[in-house]
């Protein structure tokens, strides 16, 4: 008989995409299940390289700096000609950092190192994948997704609010929901190999045979001692993947006799393809990462734009299982699906670039210029004529001096599962009231913070009276004049951001309600229309309140009887331990001879 449980959220696949989604809903108090059909973590190096915009999403996860110590910046390419000289060149075109753009360098981590701090920092917040679980069918209704899980203890029913299909390119999510995958392959088939190689150092990516059917490269895997190979192979043809196999390989293509593989961690041998899913959503199911994109592997997108799918996605649902409005999770695929459409389009440019012997790569690659300037949540309007950030805008970082004389950075300040509302020189009376889940930061005099370099000013482009209003996931969705501040008020209303609660004691206990303002009878129509307005927003922030109360009961429910059944398993094992243990004296005291045991059931022997 299936074991039944129920949670917020299945997310099935534990790769980039998924141990991110679990990250963001780990932070944000959301309770859900991580599972993949795999028996172990996947070991090999595919999506090494880790963007700008990604190493931003990643600092605000808290794993940024564990991702560089575990790997390192990408290095010169060493391009070998058939006259056996070389020349060395930098792989990736970039600029030095700013205080805007922190992070210009792409980086250099092997996939499952990259994993492997993902699921440290998952475990830091108290969850954990479950491997060998297998999602083997759902059914959705109204109000939850009905999943069947075989486990290694059988099979196990699930009642969850969303399934988050985070499943890889062969998804069962998508297939099952009979969503169209459409696309072309590329006309190329590549193998990719991590190895243990001699005859080569480590300094620099090895390339030969740029730009022909023999090409071959090695690129040294940082925080290892391997280095992974990659070249096209021939469609038909069974490549053989062993130590012996890619060292006849590589002789072959380099003529060099000295390059020897010794061992092979991980090989594969693959298709390339260029695939969007039709749509990300189907009821209560979503797709995310490659189960809703397939990329060839040039300019390194790929893991990039699945984690911030996941970032997208995170801070929504949770705001929708704390009683936002559902429509919010529509934005979803609105927002991301375009991002994933032109970053398909990228990279097959850059792998028709890459035919033709240039492997360069810019700013194109960062996707720091990405956003959702035609985002339902980018809030249309706003000042004129301006060259500062607008939203749908990737927020810049800037230094700012806090007004104790500590020195800190705006991406410190927005870290966190919190919008963030920016003051730019407003007067401190006009500030909105405080709600949960918003900071409120000034920027100026009788602020919290300090311009004192003027980086923020001319990284927002912000006029003196400004407020800029940003979302959880590091995007502007907002930019105001202190005289339209309402707007931002009325805007966080519909995300789930509501105003702050009062708490009353009675019978009912410690309970937070609405607080609602104290004033007297509308007069005007004017003050009738506002009446209605305030009403309509306590109505819908009573509601939330409702709904969330609701999850917490649900969730103490649950806690209470997952202890029930602790407690049940502990006592029937109690119980078997003093069965067993009665069972064994007795067996003892029966092979005793019979005199004995006479002896030791009766007292003293005595004749008749």
């Amino acid at each position: 008989m299936a074991h039944t449980t129920d949670t917020e959220v299945i997310i099935c696949g534990t790769g980039a995409a998924g141990l991110t989604l679990a990250i963001d809903l780990a932070r944000r108090q959301v309770d859900f299940l991580l599972i993949d059909k795999a028996p172990h973590p996947f070991i090999g190096s595919r999506g090494k390289g880790i963007q700008p915009r990604s190493q931003e999403l990643f600092e605000d996860l808290g794993v940024l700096d564990r991702l560089v110590a575990s790997g390192g910046w990408y290095p010169l390419e060493r391009v070998y000609a058939e006259d056996g000289g070389a020349v060395d060149k930098a792989a990736v075109v970039t600029a030095d950092p700013t205080p805007a753009e922190p992070y210009q360098r792409p980086l250099l981590v092997p996939q499952f190192l990259t994993e492997r701090r993902l699921r440290e920092r998952l475990a830091e917040l108290g969850h954990a994948p479950l491997y060998g679980h297998e999602l083997v069918g759902f059914d959705q209704d109204a109000d939850a997704v009905s999943a069947r899980i075989t486990t290694p203890d059988g099979e196990l029913a699930v009642r969850a609010r969303y399934l988050i299909g985070a499943d890889g390119g062969s998804s069962f999510v998508r297939k099952s929901l009979g969503i169209d995958f459409p696309g072309k392959t590329l006309g190329v088939r590549a193998m990719v190999a991590d190895v243990l190689v001699d005859g080569v150092s480590a300094d620099v990516w090895h390339r030969w045979g740029q730009g022909s059917a023999a090409q071959i490269s090695l690129c040294p895997l940082y925080g290892t001692d391997m280095f992974q190979l990659q070249g096209p192979v021939p469609f038909g043809v069974d490549v053989d993947l062993s130590a012996e196999g890619l060292t006849a390989l590589l002789r072959e293509r380099t003529g060099r006799q000295d390059v020897v593989v010794r061992s092979v961690s991980w090989a594969s041998a693959f298709t390339m393809n260029s695939r969007l899913a039709a749509t990300y959503r189907r009821g209560r199911v979503f797709l995310a990462g490659d189960a809703a994109h397939c990329h060839p592997p040039t300019g390194g997108q790929g893991l990039n734009t699945s984690v911030q799918d996941a970032y997208n996605l995170g801070w929504k649902l949770a705001a929708v299982l704390d009683g936002a409005p559902e429509s919010l999770l529509a934005t979803y695929e609105q927002e991301r699906r375009p991002i994933a459409e032109a970053v398909l389009g990228l990279s097959e440019k850059l792998l028709e670039a890459a035919k033709n012997r240039d492997n360069r790569r810019g700013r194109e690659v960062s996707q720091l210029d990405l956003g959702y300037p035609d985002s339902p949540l980018s809030l249309p309007g706003g000042p004129d004529g301006r060259s500062g950030v607008l939203p749908g805008d990737r927020a810049p970082d800037a230094p700012v001096t806090g007004a104790g004389g500590l020195g800190t950075r705006l991406f410190t300040l927005f870290q966190g599962p919190h919008w963030t509302l920016l003051g730019y020189e407003v007067d401190a009376a006009t500030a909105p009231t405080p709600r949960a889940g918003l900071r409120i930061h000034i920027v100026g005099a009788r602020g919290d913070l300090a311009d004192s370099g003027g980086h923020v000013g001319r990284a927002y482009g912000a006029a003196a009276g400004q407020w800029v209003l940003v979302r959880p996931d590091g995007y502007v969705a907002a930019v105001r004049a202190a005289a339209d501040l309402d707007a931002i008020g009325t805007y966080l209303d519909t995300v789930g951001v509501g105003p702050a609660r009062r708490r009353v004691t009675g019978a009912g206990g410690d309970t937070p309600v609405p607080a609602a303002p104290e004033r007297g009878a509308p007069a005007t129509r004017r003050e009738h229309r506002d009446a209605r307005e305030a009403a309509e927003r306590r109505r819908a922030t009573a509601e939330r309140e409702l709904h969330r109360l609701q999850r917490q009961v649900t969730r103490d429910l649950r806690a209470v009887r997952r202890e029930a059944e602790t407690a049940v398993t502990a006592s029937r094992a109690e119980l078997a331990v003093l069965g067993a243990q009665a069972l064994a004296k007795l067996a003892a005291s029966l092979r005793l001879p019979a005199a004995s045991r006479v002896h030791q059931g009766s007292g003293p022997l005595t004749s008749k």
